[in-house]
């Protein structure tokens, strides 16, 4: 996004007119939406790693999973015992849910940083195994880990999750990553993704890059999974498995990679169109995938990508 700033204001204008209007919007409408607002912060969190850095990642999943459950952990078991008898709402409460997101990040982030640094010399697809082999790791661990439901998962996790909420991440995710890109540490990412050899060659440390990109892209998802399953109010395993990681990556490429407001518009189409489907549920799954497939084939530099390429050099 070319003006951060500017996008954080719309941003926050438009959280506050929808939470404003929130009480007004029908519960299907109402989970749709904030479906929306969780899917920009994923997509836009993936576009740093993918987009800017070059490093194909398949276990964005993985990284939900771990915000999603060490949030919820934090306000079951801690919530009772730090609320007292504040009212639903109040401050308390507020503070209780921002620190349960804060939590699910920087755990997520923690897992991020551990999948970055052993993979630092991996590209291309053997990063892509290595990334898909945790988030497989973390949805078993979690399936036979009881103390957090196990393969049943977590249930009864407060309803903390609203638009205001859902529509701040959203900004500040954007906002984060758009500040990091026009930043001289962006220029890094670039230079990481167009050519690792001549970057080296150039002074910079790939690997600082890569961790630095995992490690933020892997916090603003567990902010994600934190937002999530405050909403769904129940967690399982198997809600964050290879397919959830792989509508990420279809969000990401459909909107063009490095592109901000591409993957934006993506996240929303592809979020929106399934509802647009239901009509023919029985075939809702194919149509969507004959969707995706001729999108891709016309459009394959992403749906929402208008830059001209750049013609080839004359021999």
């Amino acid at each position: 996004m070319r003006h951060p700033v500017f996008g954080l204001l719309l941003a926050l204008i438009l959280g506050g007119t929808l939470s404003a209007l929130s009480d007004r919007i029908d519960p299907y409408h109402l989970d749709v939406l904030i479906g929306v607002g969780i899917n920009v912060v994923l997509a836009v969190s993936l576009n740093l790693v993918a987009g800017h850095t070059g490093q194909f990642s398949l276990g964005h999943a993985g990284f939900m999973a771990v915000g999603a459950y060490a949030a919820a952990a934090v306000t079951i078991f801690l919530g009772p015992r730090l609320l007292g008898d504040d009212p639903p709402g109040g401050l308390a409460e507020n503070t209780l849910f921002g620190g349960a997101l804060l939590a699910g990040g920087l755990a997520a982030a923690l897992a991020g940083l551990l999948v970055g640094i052993p993979s630092l010399r991996l590209r291309g697809d053997y990063l892509a195994l290595v990334t898909l082999g945790f988030g497989e790791i973390i949805r078993v661990l979690l399936q036979n880990f009881e103390p957090l439901g196990g393969a049943l998962g977590l249930n009864g996790i407060p309803a903390y999750t609203t638009v205001a909420w859902v529509v701040a991440a959203g900004a500040a995710t954007v906002f984060t990553v758009g500040c990091l890109v026009r930043s001289s540490y962006g220029l890094g990412f670039l230079a990481v993704r167009d050519d690792e050899i001549a970057a080296s060659a150039a002074g910079l440390d790939p690997a600082r890059y890569k961790v630095v990109a995992f490690t933020v892209g892997a916090f603003f998802a567990g902010i994600a999974g934190g937002l999530f399953g405050h909403f769904k109010m129940t967690i399982t395993p198997s809600g964050f498995d290879f397919s959830r990681s792989i509508e990420i990556v279809v969000m990401v490429i459909l909107g063009g990679l490095g592109n901000t407001i591409g993957v934006i518009l993506a996240a929303v189409l592809l979020t929106l169109l399934p509802e647009f489907l239901r009509p023919v549920a029985e075939y809702r799954l194919v149509l969507y995938s004959l969707l995706l497939i001729g999108l891709m084939l016309a459009r394959p530099q992403g749906l929402f990508s208008f830059r001209t390429p750049r013609p080839a050099p004359r021999s």
